[in-house]
């Protein structure tokens, strides 16, 4: 079985793929990571994560560069059904469009938009950085087992995920209002949050979708 994080010039692709192996490790599971912009790999792998940091735009401008890429994505995930976590961008990219600089297309797999976070606490920072304590929405979804309410998520974002259908977040925190801070659909499953920075609640949602099989 192959953890397959998509290379595509855009994350923590060493700390990513180390919290990986460490959840590996310490579950004693028999899982292979690779970090690798092969689509071919890719489209082999049992569980994909796409990783991201920076603007929107560019996050997708470096999947398209990728030759067949998102063709491989949408087969894997959407065809055959492989379990797929996006990480804080790559989480983003799931929507309709990002509105970052201009409108930008997004890969349409969870309906919705991107847009700046806006709190109504004028004295709040943007971006939202540093930790916050996690609201599950859905505590029965296999990838949040074992997390409650009040576990502590790193972020460090400016913009969020805005679902078209509320059913689509899993679990949300406060800042100045709710922001979406895990979303899911089917197979799909996206974490604003950067687990791999999230120590025990980071840890144990990377095992938890090793170990899903939806």
């Amino acid at each position: 079985m192959t953890v397959a994080i998509v290379d595509y010039g855009s994350g923590n692709l060493r700390s990513a793929a180390k919290a990986f192996e460490r959840a590996i490790a310490d579950a004693g599971l028999d899982e292979r990571v690779a970090v690798t912009p092969d689509p071919a790999a890719v489209a082999a792998a049992s569980h994909i994560v796409l990783p991201g940091v920076g603007a929107f735009a560019d996050c997708r401008r470096g999947l398209e560069a990728l030759p067949g890429m998102v063709d491989a994505l949408r087969r894997a995930v959407l065809d055959e059904h492989r379990p797929f976590l996006g990480i804080c961008v790559g989480m983003q990219l799931l929507a309709d469009v990002g509105r970052e600089h201009g409108d930008h297309p997004g890969l349409g797999w969870i309906a919705g938009e991107v847009a700046r976070i806006t709190p109504a606490d004028p004295q709040l920072k943007i971006p939202h950085m540093g930790w916050n304590a996690l609201r599950i929405l859905c505590p029965g979804h296999p990838v949040l087992c074992g997390i409650a309410s009040g576990a502590h998520a790193y972020f460090v974002h400016s913009f969020a995920f805005v679902p078209r259908d509320a059913a689509a977040v899993l679990a949300d925190v406060d800042y100045g209002g709710p922001i979406v801070a895990v979303v899911g659909a089917a197979n799909i499953v996206g974490t604003q949050f950067h687990p791999e920075k999230s120590q025990a609640t980071g840890l144990k949602l990377i095992t938890n979708f090793l170990r899903w099989r939806p």
